[in-house]
């Protein structure tokens, strides 16, 4: 319902003209002079009516209100680094909230010789004063205020209170009332003012008064507040100031905007010069003071201080911050710890006076703008795209967010400058994230390892082609074929660990088509990797094949924290940028948590590591390897649309995409950063520009740092649980495919064939043979006979092979010796 102190005069009792309204502030001041202004503020109804002064009924006074509804004032939020840095500043007014003890003495003095000089010596309203203004506006003489400092408290809270009106109707009409200043109205409003200061003289001290008023008052454009203002215009608190400054800021109250001090400075130093006068009238300043005073240049007084109004602001603080400082501002509009509804969350950012404390890093978040930026120039004609997130594992704190683009939130932003933050999905963002390519292809290993394989078991890699039933869905139906080739890497025969480290498709494949498919999706949403479109993600990708290989768009930042599970031995974290967020009270609010647990068991976790850190012997052999510990996988999607490099030490975790920014085109054929990347097999890859800058921002990072190794294992989780292979040469190719599958062993019949002692057509040779990891490939060889054998090895009961017979037909072609051949 709304406050009786912020209705419109026009809803209220009924309506006077301004001779009405005249006569009863007439029998105000009467009243005042007899009973004094406080008696006044209660019995003048009464007296007025029966001394016969005015006519108007008792409800026109009565309806004013005597309470004054006081919120707390509306200030500025700010958006903190880790050390304490202010990124951004927020805020409807700009205000800092100060006690009186806290604003030096002569800024309250100047204050106070410059609006109410009878200030500790008025009950709340300087009667004649308010009479002869009043009487001078009634007959459009001039117009002139004579509004004590308490009814001036009071006239800006009532408009404070308008600006919160439920409608924008109610808001306007409210703000109406609460400015008038002429006719009627502006009466009316000096009346209900008067009234309220005298009920408030009767329940604050004048230091709470002054002290309020100091706080809430406009001291320039959008600058409310003597501390907003002296760090504004001065650089400092408002306890430091002088009387030189004191004297600017007192003087621009009458018109915030007319006597700003950074707009109109010559204005503003005569209006400056006038403050002084006052003063040295008050005896508050002396008069050498008020001469050396008035030579002083104004100019020579100010040291402007950027506001740092908005995330646009943050990068002038820390370099390309302010991707970071918007992902902060979602993270307070998207959870309902900060208020039930978006608007609510919003109102308590811009006047709440938060003080939000994030895990931005000021010298990784400059590292990696640097680094990005390197890789690829925010005006490289190329046109595109880069960025880079970095994460911490075990606690999830994201250290920064970098891209090659310049951060503009308004609508009229140059070609590379954008608020779209590529490192995050459409919730905190506005991206709808990109395909990763093979650096999906982990969660695969990751579902292979859960379910008992090894890094040494040896794949059939051979196969392109796959019917979608030959692959284990535990939650849906496939049907249908499937084709695919090889971005990187060759196929055939090969342990997990190779496919791995060459990123072969195939090999990714056959060991999806051997693992619970939906086990893969499931484990990778369990790291927080799904979709990256829809307000909140849309949740687990979808249970296909070619979603092994990395199809569907996934954000960076889900990415670098999944990887950063295996750094942390399994423990994941959900990304976070929030540490604490205070109140203007310093009542601390609850932030989402990064809720750690361990999602991997740890051995598996380690063998992650360890399969990935061979990556540098692979895809990324090419790349200069850090000098320490790393560990990552290159991705590269079918036709070079986009490339990537997700990769973690045990201390910090990063992806980097490169791309296209507004769909899947592919890069081929374009110079980047002055290189060429040919047609199709040119590149880029995920180790052409996103690996090198994943390696620059690590070594920026890290490199002066004692960087640990990661833990070892033991070797059964890397070779796997070794079992007897059957011995199967000798046997037809059907016997021996039977005889290795009834021991869980997979079958690759070589093209090759070999002499042998063996029936041609049977087996000549396994391989391997004794002792094999379960599930491993054993690859068959068969004979092709023995060439250039006795005939009668072959055959002995052959009538040429018995005494002294003739040679049995083939030896030669004669059947016999050539020797015994005669002429």
């Amino acid at each position: 319902m709304p406050n009786p102190a912020r209705t419109p005069a026009r809803t209220r009792g009924r309506q006077v003209n301004a001779v009405q309204a005249l006569a009863l502030l007439l029998s105000f001041v009467l009243v005042a002079g007899i009973g004094g202004v406080l008696a006044a503020g209660l019995a003048l109804p009464g007296v007025a009516i029966a001394n016969g002064v005015t006519n108007m009924s008792v409800t026109a006074f009565d309806d004013l209100p005597t309470e004054l509804k006081q919120s707390p004032l509306p200030q500025k939020s700010r958006i903190l680094a880790s050390d304490r840095t202010t990124l951004a500043t927020f805020y409807d007014q700009d205000r800092v909230v100060v006690p009186l003890d806290q604003i030096a003495e002569i800024m309250q003095k100047a204050v106070i010789a410059t609006e109410d000089r009878r200030f500790y010596q008025h009950a709340g309203v300087d009667v004649m004063g308010m009479f002869r203004a009043a009487a001078r506006n009634a007959l459009h003489v001039s117009q002139e205020g004579a509004s004590t400092l308490t009814q001036q408290y009071v006239k800006n809270v009532l408009i404070d209170a308008a600006l919160n009106e439920d409608t924008e109707e109610a808001k306007l009409a409210a703000i109406e009332e609460a400015r008038a200043d002429e006719g009627t109205e502006g009466l009316a409003r000096k009346l209900r003012e008067a009234k309220l200061a005298i009920t408030l003289e009767k329940t604050m001290s004048k230091n709470e008064i002054l002290e309020k008023y100091l706080n809430i008052a406009a001291f320039g454009t959008n600058v409310y507040g003597v501390e907003a203002a002296s760090q504004r215009y001065f650089g400092m608190r408002a306890s430091k100031l002088n009387y030189l400054q004191a004297a600017t800021i007192a003087g621009i109250t009458k018109s915030p905007s007319y006597w700003d001090p950074l707009k109109h400075p010559k204005r503003v130093e005569k209006r400056r010069n006038t403050v002084l006068s006052l003063m040295l009238r008050e005896g508050y300043i002396t008069e050498k003071e008020f001469k050396e005073g008035k030579k002083t240049p104004i100019e020579d007084t100010l040291n402007p201080q950027s506001a740092k109004l908005g995330c646009m602001s943050a990068g002038e603080t820390v370099p390309g911050s302010g991707f970071f400082c918007d992902y902060v501002t979602k993270v307070i509009a998207n959870d309902p710890a900060f208020g039930e509804t978006a608007k609510e969350r919003r109102h308590l950012l811009l006047t709440g006076g938060l003080t939000i404390w994030t895990t931005l890093d000021k010298d990784m978040q400059a590292d990696a703008d640097k680094e990005v930026k390197a890789g690829i120039p925010v005006d490289d004609s190329s046109g595109i795209g880069t960025a880079m997130v970095v994460v911490e594992p075990g606690t999830g704190q994201i250290k920064a967010m970098a891209q090659n683009r310049v951060y503009n939130n308004t609508l009229e932003h140059g070609d590379r400058e954008t608020a779209v933050n590529f490192t995050a999905d459409n919730a905190f963002g506005s991206a709808s994230g990109f395909p990763p390519g093979s650096t999906f292809k982990p969660f695969t290993l990751l579902q292979w390892l859960k379910e008992g394989h090894s890094l040494y078991e040896v794949l059939n890699a051979t196969k392109m082609s796959y019917n979608l039933s030959e692959f284990k869905a535990s939650c849906t139906n496939l049907t249908g074929t499937w084709n695919f080739n090889n971005a990187e890497g060759g196929k055939g025969v090969m342990t997990v660990l190779q496919g791995t480290m060459n990123s072969v498709n195939s090999a990714y494949v056959a060991m999806a088509s051997k693992v619970d498919l939906c086990g893969i999706f499931t484990g990778a949403a369990e790291l927080g990797v799904v979709k990256a479109g829809g307000l909140a993600g849309d949740g687990q990708i979808d249970p296909l094949p070619a979603n092994v290989l990395g199809s569907q768009s996934v954000s960076p930042l889900t990415m670098a924290s999944a990887f950063a599970a295996f750094a942390a031995d399994g423990k994941y974290c959900k990304p976070i940028a929030v540490l604490k967020v205070t109140k203007s009270d310093g009542k601390e609010l609850e932030v989402p948590s990064a809720g750690c647990s361990q999602k991997i068991d740890q051995n598996i976790a380690k063998t992650m590591n360890y399969a990935l850190s061979n990556v540098w012997k692979g895809t990324a052999k090419g790349v200069k390897q850090p000098g320490f510990a790393a560990a990552g996988k290159t991705g590269t999607t079918s036709q070079n649309e986009h490339t990537w490099f997700v990769g973690y030490t045990p201390k910090l975790s990063a992806a980097v995409w490169v791309g296209h920014t507004d769909g899947m085109k592919s890069m081929h054929g374009l110079t980047i950063n002055g290189k060429y990347y040919g047609g199709y097999g040119g590149g880029p890859w995920g180790s052409s520009i996103a690996a090198p800058t994943w390696v620059r921002f690590m070594e920026d990072a890290l490199g002066d740092q004692d960087n640990p190794s990661f833990d070892e294992l033991p070797a059964k989780y890397i070779y796997g649980e070794k079992i007897s292979v059957p011995w199967v040469v000798g046997q037809t190719e059907d016997e021996a495919r039977q005889t290795l599958a009834s021991h869980g062993f997979q079958v690759v019949v070589s093209s090759e064939r070999i002499e042998s002692d063996v029936p041609e057509g049977r087996v000549a040779r396994q391989d391997p043979s004794g002792s094999a990891t379960a599930g491993s490939v054993i690859t068959l060889t068969l004979s092709s006979g023995k060439k250039d054998r006795d005939p009668c090895e072959v055959n002995p009961d052959h009538p040429a092979c018995q005494g002294d017979q003739p040679g049995p037909p083939g030896r030669d072609r004669g059947g016999r010796d050539d020797a015994a051949v005669k002429p």
